[in-house]
């Protein structure tokens, strides 16, 4: 059995998507066929149907993979709550997009309310990349101190800026193309063992990101936010938090501020967490801890059977 007062949730985000999932789940389990079917009311769209059956371009389109996360995270944890209902985290936190279902396993954020709240944010951000149509890409083998060098000489060539400092060794950087030409080159220069275009044109968790930030900011202030049960390790500050001001205002700052993963994970291993579980599609959460402390035990929870193994434990 595990000891949940040293467990921590974490909640991966957009990249993570993958055309099948949270189909098993919603075949084995009512109360997950019923959470898909709650997001598919309140968005008005097939969520579900794209998620469980594609195409791939669809699930891919920031518009729907942001509350396809969100939701199907959600519906893991339902199933896991309803069947051990005391397989409570002492920690929580998300990857971007997955701050929110990290939001709402804390009980700061409903369940209906935050489907409305992502769908909207991932509508604003495919707009602002719309109108301020950018890039990223991953740099692997350089540190944060060594990203920093290569972003002060790039931006003389345009936006630029750290968006994710995952883990060490790989950095993800986002800003106007021209920038990241010229970033990319330099990084290879510097050292870098790979430096690699994303497939993206939305320069996420940069300043091009202001337009969305905008209308986020005016669709949260319509959003109830409750006291956390436990505390949420934001990617804005990199530490706990449970004042629902100071988490408002890092949720209002996180489109447009850096990923800041690898300090957040390194805050919650000095808090006490021994144990991280990883809920939702894929295992990146996972497979980035490793590189942060390889000694904390690492478990996905996915699908049915994954989620049958964790509450075998």
């Amino acid at each position: 059995m595990l000891d949940f007062s040293t467990t921590a949730f974490l909640f991966p985000g957009q990249g993570s998507q993958a055309v099948g999932m949270g189909k098993d789940l919603a075949e084995a389990y009512p109360i997950a066929k019923a959470t898909f079917e709650e997001a598919d009311d309140i968005m008005g769209v097939a969520l579900s149907n794209m998620m469980f059956e594609g195409p791939d371009d669809a699930l891919g389109d920031t518009a729907i993979t942001q509350p396809a996360m969100y939701v199907h995270s959600v519906a893991l944890l339902r199933v896991l709550w309803d069947v051990m209902p005391d397989a409570k985290p002492a920690f929580v936190a998300g990857h971007s997009l997955g701050e929110f279902t990290a939001l709402t396993a804390a009980g700061t954020l409903d369940f209906a309310e935050g489907v409305a709240l992502v769908q909207k944010r991932g509508e604003a951000m495919k707009l602002a990349g719309e109108q301020q149509p950018g890039g990223m890409a991953a740099l692997l083998g350089l540190s944060i101190e060594a990203t920093d060098t290569v972003i002060a000489e790039a931006s003389a060539s345009g936006v630029i800026v750290i968006a994710n400092d995952n883990c060490p060794g790989q950095v993800v950087i986002s800003g106007e193309q021209s920038a990241l030409d010229v970033a990319v080159e330099i990084a290879k220069d510097n050292g870098a063992k790979r430096a690699i275009p994303l497939d993206v044109s939305v320069a996420t968790h940069s300043p091009l990101m202001q337009p969305a930030k905008e209308a986020f900011v005016e669709a949260l202030a319509n959003i109830t936010l409750f006291a956390p049960a436990m505390p949420i390790y934001q990617n804005v500050s990199a530490q706990a938090e449970t004042d629902l001001a100071k988490i408002k205002e890092n949720l209002e700052l996180q489109i447009v501020s850096s990923v800041r993963w690898r300090e957040s994970m390194n805050a919650m291993i000095e808090d006490g967490a021994e144990t991280f579980v990883e809920v939702g599609s894929k295992s990146v959460l996972t497979g980035l801890l490793r590189r942060i402390d390889r000694s904390k035990d690492r478990i996905n929870v996915e699908d049915v059977q994954s989620l049958q193994d964790f509450i075998a434990k």
